[in-house]
């Protein structure tokens, strides 16, 4: 009787086997990948150098102007001569506006100071101290140091024929040294040095914006072709003189340039302030020309 429940037994459990459902397994959620964050672009210090050229370098204006209208702000600005005018002014935080708006207003008498030197003992017609003053005033009187940019002025050791590069002191007398065209202005006495314009030397002044630590260097050259500069004043033919020598300068110096601009100013002469107007459209035009080739190669410099 006990064998007989007990077969019954295990014949109701074989059953209840046969007839129950398997259970599914478990399905595990697929892993989540995680988020790919693209790595921010490299932080670049923009450097501008700004070339000699008299008169013809209102034209740095117009390609601060378009420089701005992109976006683009350099850190660190270098000049030469006339670059070293407009450089100073733009570190010390004027706009491209700002710097057209006061370029228009400027008279040129206001930095003509006449010098009256014995006969034959003249180094210059113009003494610069009136230039002087006027860089200091449009800079509210603040040392180069203690502009809002990080800013140097090139000007060329008398004595030893050496480029010097400014980046302390006097604003204003550092580019005066820097302006200081043979012939033109007297040579600038600083302690037992004499300096005369940076042109000489660095035409257009790229590698002491490398030295000062750019990353990324937009180059202005306002000279010429030696056979298109007019040559009508003295200052003219000056200038035509320091074009033949900074030529070859150039051809070195503009290698190590990220991107060069040379506004189109034609037969625009070193003494024609009357077409500033002109000079600063042509810098705008030379810069938005060049634009697409600026953007790409400064954002190739910027991948991480």
């Amino acid at each position: 009787m006990y064998s007989k429940r007990s077969s019954l037994i295990a014949l109701a459990l074989i059953l209840a086997g046969c007839g129950s459902t398997p259970q599914a397994p478990v399905q595990q959620p697929a892993p989540v990948a995680p988020p790919v964050v693209a790595a921010p672009p490299k932080k670049i210090k923009i450097g501008l150098a700004l070339g000699g050229g008299a008169a013809r370098g209102f034209a740095h204006i117009g390609v601060i102007k378009a420089l701005e209208a992109q976006g683009i702000y350099p850190e660190i600005v270098v000049g030469t001569s006339a670059g070293s005018v407009v450089g100073a002014m733009y570190a010390s935080g004027l706009s491209g506006f700002a710097l057209q708006k006061t370029a228009m207003e400027m008279d040129e008498a206001t930095i003509s100071d006449w010098a009256l030197p014995l006969f034959g003992t003249s180094t210059g017609v113009l003494k610069g101290e009136a230039l002087q003053s006027y860089v200091n005033k449009a800079v509210r009187n603040a040392p180069m140091e203690k502009l809002k940019l990080r800013f140097g002025a090139v000007a060329t050791d008398l004595n030893s024929g050496q480029p010097i590069l400014f980046q302390r002191g006097n604003t204003g007398q550092a580019v005066r040294a820097s302006s200081a065209v043979p012939s033109v202005f007297q040579p600038v006495k600083i302690g037992a040095r004499s300096f005369v314009d940076g042109g000489l030397v660095a035409p257009v002044p790229v590698r002491f914006v490398r030295e000062m630590g750019a990353d990324f260097i937009i180059a202005v050259n306002i000279s010429t072709q030696t056979d298109a500069q007019a040559t009508v004043s003295s200052l003219d033919v000056l200038m035509q003189t320091f074009t033949i020598m900074g030529q070859r300068l150039n051809h070195y110096e503009l290698k190590d340039a990220d991107i060069v601009i040379q506004p189109a100013l034609g037969k625009m002469g070193g003494a024609d302030f009357n077409g500033r107007n002109q000079a600063i459209l042509a810098g705008e035009l030379a810069a938005a020309a060049v634009m697409p080739q600026l953007k790409a190669r400064l954002k190739a410099k910027q991948q991480p």
